[in-house]
């Protein structure tokens, strides 16, 4: 008798319990004779319950292969085939257009089929303790997918869509013991991710951009050799809160925070050089004007954004909201006890007073190592952007505006009055607009919604120390200047409140939040310094005209010695 001859001969008693059945499980080495008259497949017989939406195939040795057949049981939401012996999946299991959970771990696959990747409602997809040496390009579709674990296999990197903003959802990646090599900054387009497991890969450095995962609480980066000794430690010692603040301070265990890191201790030399080949003019009179050269030279090089940031502005905000001042902030300390609370506070009173309730002016202060450049000034209508609203989620601008007044309108109902509070007493500044202004990054991120709100993608941490600050106004350009100018020197006055107090921070906050502390101790001068930089920004058109530039020559000439400007 031949192998085929042999499948349609095999009884499966299991099967015989009539075509209405919703749930199957096969399991054991008892099954494996059986699979090995059906030449390793699945039964043709199983593929007659069409209605089953609960299917587990496991522990059998003499299971290779899930046929064609597969595609037929379209009422399938979950599907179990671990602990096998599989080495090929049909693509017909994209034909499962219901399957919520594919579960095909510990068996022998080198590849999955790509169709894998249109399974519009798979929320899990776990191939771990497999052979797999790539995952197929296009599992962004998999829009639903929240958890992924693809440990144990032979992985040398993840596919170009996964880190896109098409996976909201995906909350838990596993992906130990394989041979990636690198993780690349697109992590930080996951939102919604909470656990990363990348132990016992050939990593030698973590993105900086990992802290940009807000939700992120559980990290495992255990034996890869990472380049940062110092970060290595933290890893080991399973610190993921340290971990991510000091990512977040641009340390050096990304590569863009170590290139940084390094050009400070770099620059910090050919400062030193350079002082000493002017001496002679610090004999001559010349000693002040160096050494605020050497502290405005420190900052600039710790920060993340070594390049200017240009903002060009769209003609469409004419109509909505046309007056823009931007600048930059650098040299802020809002570590210290409740530093980063006054500064979000002084930010509230000015909405409150000189910017009367937003009606004049809004302010949005961002992180600025978050802020890629160049940026656009724009007005859109608001079905045609999202943003992400500080504590919220991704969210249409129009469907955002409708849940403020919702919101806003239960506030009225629970306190029975008419005053609401929050972004809910800014909305009547959007009535009868058929575009709302937006501020765009380079990366077609939306990270200023004004007058409503911010993105949480640039919030102001206690870790921040450079700001991108803007002000904008449906007024008048003037009044931009005048709110500019009121907010930079409140910014000087709580710096030097801050540095002056008794305020300290615990050795532990210490040693993460001051990742160069090792390799440029001259930096301690800096940090204690209340001085700011402030550097300018060019606003221009869109065909490259300036239109505004702050701090100009007739900009804060009167300022404290606790600001330098850089013009």
């Amino acid at each position: 008798m031949t192998k085929m001859a042999a499948v349609g001969t095999v009884k499966w008693p299991e099967l015989e319990k009539g075509e209405k059945r919703r749930e199957l499980v096969l399991q054991g080495p008892g099954l494996d004779s059986k699979f090995r008259l059906c030449a390793g497949q699945l039964p043709v017989q199983l593929f007659d319950l069409t209605l089953l939406n609960y299917l587990e195939v496991s522990g059998c040795s003499e299971l290779l292969e899930v046929p064609a057949g597969i595609g037929r049981l379209t009422n399938l939401q979950s599907l179990v085939l671990c602990r096998n012996k599989l080495r090929v999946i049909s693509s017909a299991v994209g034909h499962l257009r219901l399957l919520r959970l594919l579960d095909v771990s510990g068996n022998e696959l080198k590849e999955l089929p790509a169709d894998v990747c249109g399974l519009p409602e798979l929320c899990t997809l776990n191939v771990s303790w497999n052979r797999l040496q790539d995952l197929p390009d296009g599992l962004e579709r998999c829009s639903k997918l929240a958890e992924l674990n693809v440990s144990r296999n032979l992985l040398t990197s993840f596919p170009p869509g996964l880190m896109s903003r098409q996976q909201g959802l995906l909350s838990s990646i596993c992906a130990a013991d394989n041979h990636i090599q690198k993780l690349t900054g697109d992590i930080s387009q996951l939102s919604n991710l909470k656990s990363l497991d990348l132990s016992n890969n050939l990593l030698t450095e973590i993105p900086f951009e990992l802290a940009e995962c807000s939700k992120l609480k559980d990290i495992n980066f255990k034996g890869n050799k990472l380049k940062d000794k110092r970060l290595e430690k933290m890893v080991n010692g399973c610190q993921t809160k340290s971990i991510l603040e000091y990512l977040r301070v641009g340390g050096r265990g990304g590569g863009k925070g170590k290139s940084k890191a390094e050009n400070a201790v770099k620059e910090e030399t050919k400062d030193k050089k350079k002082k000493r080949e002017t001496k002679h003019k610090e004999s001559e009179g010349d000693e002040d004007d160096v050494e605020i050269n050497r502290m405005m030279i420190k900052i600039l090089h710790i920060s993340e954004n070594s390049a200017p940031i240009l903002v060009n502005v769209s003609p469409s905000t004419k109509e909505v909201r046309p007056y823009i001042v931007c600048c930059v902030v650098k040299g802020m300390n809002l570590k210290p006890g409740n530093a980063l609370k006054r500064f979000l506070t002084v930010q509230t009173k000015l909405h409150e007073e000189i910017c009367d309730k937003r009606t004049l002016a809004t302010i949005a202060t961002h992180d600025l190592r978050m802020v890629k450049g160049p940026l656009l000034y724009d007005a859109r209508p608001p079905k045609d952007f999202t943003v992400v609203p500080l504590g919220r989620k991704a969210i249409n601008a129009k469907d955002l505006v409708r849940q403020l007044q919702f919101e806003a309108e239960e506030q009225r109902k629970q306190k029975k009055r008419q005053n609401v509070s929050g972004l809910h007493k800014y909305l009547h500044l959007l009535d009868s607009k058929e575009n709302y202004p937006c501020l765009i990054d380079a990366e077609s991120a939306v990270i200023s919604f004004p007058p409503i709100t911010n993105s949480e993608k640039t919030k102001i941490w206690k870790t921040t120390c450079d700001i991108f600050v803007e002000v904008t106004s449906s007024t008048s350009l003037q009044i931009c200047k005048e709110v500019m100018d009121t907010l930079i020197l409140k910014m000087a006055e709580l710096n030097k409140i801050t540095m002056e107090s008794k305020e300290v921070v615990s050795d532990c906050e210490q040693e993460r939040n001051n990742p160069l502390e090792e390799s440029a101790k001259e930096n301690h001068d800096l940090e204690m310094s209340s001085q700011l930089v402030l550097e300018q920004v060019r606003v221009t058109d869109m065909e490259g005209n300036l239109k505004v530039l702050y701090p100009s020559k007739t900009d804060l000439n009167s300022s404290p010695s606790s600001i330098i400007i850089m013009r």
